[in-house]
């Protein structure tokens, strides 16, 4: 019986070699994985005694051999592949474990050359998992170092491996082999939504403990080539995450950086209810709570910046969920993490690979899209009514308009002072969005500027806005009623941008 140990992560492969060596395998290794297996006083032979050829081209073929893939492929149960191997002198290996270079943390390093890269990506190892993989019947994989512990026990305790373990074991392995080719083709594509097929690479994070109700399962993944976002996130406090906490969390907290001033955000079932900035950052939360105080109760609250203790005292007697932000002064984290149950996060504002991607599943497949985070120049935009924006209302509208792109359509976003004070979305039509965000702005509607993801399709929109006490509107325009639209405002002395550029958030 033979066996071929050839890992990078040597995590306890000293453990499973015993146990083979133990149990009668003659083991067979290359590099790093013969020297530590001798070592460790286990008997091993390197892979050119059994090829009789020797490792070339630095090491770039080692293992590409018949007498390696053959004894590997044969099947044991056809008399012809059982000749051909003992007339080419063939001996069968029963057992592979091979995980493979470190290509992934090789590309997440800060400065990474070509060459670098070109040289972690295994050759031999994936060829030896797949074959090994593809004859699961007869041949053993093993990839995952988690595995060790339960088949070094099968195996010195002599039971034999079932066909469902042997399965699931060879799922394990093509998946590893998947994910770490999925890695190398996402690094080196630079224009993914230009190829016929995509694949997207994923590794386990946790088992939540379900999913947004109780009778669903979930799970959290991380991006294979990713590097910070929320699913990395540091949990510095409080309670488990849930799917909801990662959806409600990556809401506050893309829409925080999605500012460049010092930002606040509310968020409260994946919609942004309060969005301030001030220089200081106490009272950008003041303002982002007052925008909608009775949403916020329970909610998300994330910042751009690290919290001060100021921040922290001012957040005192309001009940957050999740606290998230790039990193808390020590006595903020000091005063937060009297809040028993609030989650805190400390995340990394990197993304990695594909972050400018979004994607949804639905029945059948996946639609996949670039983020929308495009900039637009204000010069771009187009005054359309017989009055032009004040310098504050114009303010106003630049901050209504950047706030709208992370809140479900149909939006409608109300603006002052660089607080939101009113938001409608997720309505059927927008004249009810519009209603839903003065209700919710009462007062505060009064010299406010209100902002539409899309076109206003009639004018009923415009006056309602000028009911609530509304002086300035930006919007995409497009409408086959515009000039009503425009006509309604310069009635009521509203000021109307078009900006050519929608922004919908289904």
């Amino acid at each position: 019986m033979k066996a071929i140990l050839s890992v990078y992560n040597k995590d306890n492969i000293e453990h499973i070699g015993r146990s083979l060596s133990e149990a009668g395998y003659e083991i067979i290794s290359t590099g790093g994985t013969y020297r530590s297996l001798g070592k460790a006083g286990i008997s091993v032979q390197q892979i050119s005694e059994l090829t009789g050829f020797p490792e070339i081209l630095d090491g770039r073929v080692k293992t590409l051999h018949p007498k390696v893939h053959g004894g590997i492929l044969a099947r044991r149960d056809i008399d012809t592949h059982q000749a051909e191997m003992k007339s080419n002198d063939i001996s069968s290996i029963d057992v592979v474990v091979v995980n493979l270079y470190p290509f992934v943390d090789t590309v997440r390093q800060e400065e990474v050359f070509l060459n670098d890269a070109l040289e972690n990506i295994d050759i031999g190892g994936p060829t030896m998992i797949r074959s090994a993989a593809k004859n699961f019947p007869h041949v053993l994989v093993v990839v995952d170092p988690l595995d060790y512990e339960w088949v070094a026990e099968k195996i010195a305790s002599g039971e034999g491996f079932s066909e469902a373990e042997r399965k699931k074991l060879a799922q394990k392995a093509f998946q590893h082999v998947a994910v770490y080719d999925t890695a190398i083709s996402t690094w080196l594509n630079e224009t993914p939504l230009d190829s016929n097929e995509l694949s997207i690479g994923l590794g386990r994070v946790e088992t939540l403990r379900y999913g947004e109700n109780p009778h669903q399962e979930a799970v959290v993944y991380k991006n294979t080539l990713g590097a910070g976002g929320i699913v990395e996130a540091e949990q510095l406090h409080g309670l488990p995450m849930s799917y909801t906490n990662y959806l409600d969390a990556d809401a506050a907290w893309t829409t925080a950086i999605s500012f460049n001033q010092n930002a606040c955000v509310i968020v409260k079932h994946t919609n942004p209810c309060g969005i301030a900035l001030n220089n200081e950052q106490s009272l950008a939360f003041e303002s982002a709570f007052q925008g909608d105080s009775i949403s916020a109760y329970g909610g998300i609250v994330g910042f751009n910046n690290v919290v001060t203790q100021k921040t922290a005292e001012t957040m005192h007697g309001v009940l957050f969920d999740i606290i998230v932000a790039p990193g808390y002064e020590s006595d903020a984290l000091e005063i937060l993490k009297k809040r028993k149950r609030t989650r805190i996060l400390k995340v990394n504002p990197a993304h990695g690979a594909l972050s400018n991607l979004k994607a949804l599943t639905i029945s059948g497949g996946m639609l996949v899209q670039t983020m929308d985070d495009i900039r637009e120049d204000p010069k771009d935009w187009k005054v359309v009514t017989e009055r032009t924006p004040t310098e504050q209302e114009y303010k106003d509208l630049e901050f209504a308009w950047n706030c709208l792109r992370h809140i479900k359509s149909n939006t409608i976003v109300l603006a002052k002072d660089n607080t939101l004070v009113g938001m409608g979305a997720g309505q059927p039509n927008r004249v009810v969005s519009v209603h839903l965000a003065l209700r919710i702005a009462g007062d505060k509607s009064i010299g406010s500027s209100l902002a539409s993801d899309a076109f206003m399709p009639f004018a009923d929109n415009v006056e309602l806005a000028s009911e609530g006490g509304i002086t300035a509107i930006i919007q995409p325009g497009g409408s086959i009623r515009d000039e009503e639209v425009i006509k309604a405002a310069n009635e009521h002395s509203i000021a109307m941008m078009f900006t050519g550029i929608r922004h919908f958030n289904h």
